[in-house]
């Protein structure tokens, strides 16, 4: 059986229009009932920064970790976004969809962030804690309050999601270690090891790795892009006609690709803008529940502006390959930012992306791993982790191995059943329970 070819139908004939729907159309809804909270809530967003939002978090009798400050939390949700999605995802979304899939990824970013704000918010008033002490919280918490159904079928796929997603981004870094001439099993292999010793510090180690790197990745590769994109400023000019010109109309080919209807590009761009936000599948909240912090809307506002990042890393990623011309030529590739910058950075810049993209991978892996794990123990009542974290790593190292086109499609389908369930339960929650998002 041709995997690739059922996965492909299985997603572009099956699941492609309701999801799509459902997506724009939940993230639509939120952000109408917040009275566009991305907005109205920017004054409340710096005055949480200048304050700091000073929670230290919370430890148990024994002295473990019970919670984690609210900014380490937001960084260790952000290493999942902020990584691989953001530099990867606009560019896979222009091969599918052609220029005007970056128009529909940013407009997701923007609508989903209120969707974002949703589940935290839901995230943080409905988390618990286990016989232990340790705090568990996130969709599956929030899914009970509306249906058991719901939240066992989205706690069963959403362990399928993160291991899945660890092995692509490891599939990812290894493509492109692999134009270094380095072999794609010792790529896969490094990262299983450092992804293993990472996740036996817990919570804690977690949002101190992601909140040192982070800032460190985005720097790095906005400086370096926007060099390339200025010393191009008459390509960069097109680049924006172009993007504008293909919102709603059917775009040219891209890479071999068959040309792009106006439903290919938004459906590719809302994919890839779910994919780089966690925005839809409420993911990204599990980091959040475990931030000291009295009120939720607070941590939910933090998570929604966090998205800020997101927008800009996927603009100027996505410009990168139009300017560039990358994007013309050759199959379906998830590399086309790192041959952007090896033909036209200078050395260092070139280096600068290769660290950077390897500390996004490498943090995206984690934030996704521990992740799993708070899902994995919020399903088994806290037992089996260290078999999942081993799995987890198992499947980081084979995921390096595995072909570009077949690993992408099959975490399409896993996202569209994943989101599903989420999608229903926030969609249910806000009118259930409205003050909730009123803070």
């Amino acid at each position: 059986m041709n995997w690739l070819l059922f996965f492909q139908w299985l997603n572009n004939d099956i699941l492609a229009l309701p999801a799509t729907i459902a997506f724009l159309g939940v993230a639509l809804f939120l952000t109408l009932k917040t009275r566009f909270l991305q907005v109205r809530g920017f004054r409340r967003f710096m005055h949480l920064l200048a304050s700091g939002v000073r929670g230290k978090g919370k430890f148990d009798e024994q002295g473990a970790k019970r919670t984690i400050n609210p900014f380490h939390a937001l960084f260790a949700s952000m290493s999942t976004t902020i990584g691989m999605g953001s530099v990867v995802g606009p560019s896979v979304a222009i091969m599918a969809g052609g220029p005007g899939a970056l128009f529909w990824l940013l407009l997701y970013i923007f609508l989903g962030s209120a969707t974002k704000f949703a589940e935290v918010t839901f995230a943080l008033s409905t988390r618990t804690q286990t016989p232990d002490g340790r705090v568990v919280g996130g969709p599956m918490q929030y899914l009970k309050a509306v249906s058991v159904v719901l939240a066992t079928w989205y706690g069963v796929v959403m362990i399928f999601l993160f291991v899945g997603w660890s092995g692509l981004q490891s599939n990812t870094l290894a493509t492109i270690y692999a134009q270094q001439g380095v072999p794609l099993w010792a790529t896969g292999l490094v990262l299983a090891v450092l992804a293993w010793i990472v996740l036996q510090g817990g919570a804690q180690r977690v949002g101190l790795v992601a909140s040192k790197l982070v800032p460190f990745m985005f720097c790095s590769y906005i400086f370096f892009s926007g060099w390339i994109l200025m010393t191009n400023s008459t390509a960069f000019c097109d680049a924006i006609v172009l993007v504008a010109a293909s919102i709603f109309t059917v775009s040219s080919a891209v890479g071999g690709c068959l040309a792009a209807t106006i439903f290919q590009a938004m459906r590719a761009g809302m994919y890839r803008g779910v994919f780089i936000t966690e925005s839809g599948l409420g993911t990204s909240s599990i980091s959040h529940a475990v931030a000291d912090t009295k009120k939720p809307t607070d941590q939910g506002l933090l998570a929604m502006y966090s998205s800020v990042a997101d927008l800009l890393l996927s603009f100027v990623s996505g410009m990168l390959v139009l300017v560039t011309g990358v994007c013309n030529y050759g199959e379906f590739r998830s590399t086309l930012v790192f041959e952007a910058f090896g033909l036209y950075a200078p050395a260092i810049g070139q280096i600068a992306l290769l660290i950077s993209i390897s500390l996004f991978i490498l943090t995206t892996i984690i934030g996704n791993s521990f992740n799993g794990i708070q899902s994995f123990a919020s399903l088994t009542a806290n037992r089996g982790t260290r078999i999942y974290q081993l799995v987890t790593c198992v499947i980081i190292f084979f995921g390096a191995l595995m072909p570009v086109p077949l690993i992408w499609e099959m975490m399409d389908t896993i996202l569209v059943l994943v989101a599903m369930p989420n999608l229903l339960g926030l969609v249910s929650l806000s009118i259930l329970k409205p003050d909730v998002l009123e803070g």
